[in-house]
């Protein structure tokens, strides 16, 4: 059992995008992840992102507070480059 003052562990991921020009407010909340703003083209790879994200730490089994930032990182530069495939 855990003890009272024991912090539980969590983790978020944060997207902005800054280069919408159209009036547009994007916003998109999600499991572990909230995305502000962005262009459609910005706002939608953010998207994307953070879904393929969670799906790899699914296959995983582990949580996004569970990973490191390298092995995150690592994540994160194969979903990118798959989404730009």
């Amino acid at each position: 059992m855990k003890a009272a003052n024991e912090a539980r562990k969590s983790a978020a991921l944060l997207g902005l995008g800054l280069d919408a020009d159209d009036g547009q407010t994007r916003i998109t909340r999600g499991k572990n992840f909230f995305l502000l703003g962005g262009s459609r083209e910005t706002h939608g790879f953010m998207q994307e992102t953070a879904v393929k994200l969670n799906e790899r730490l699914e296959r995983r089994g582990k949580q996004l507070h569970d990973v490191s930032i390298s092995e995150l990182r690592d994540i994160c530069r194969d979903v990118s480059e798959s989404i730009r495939r």
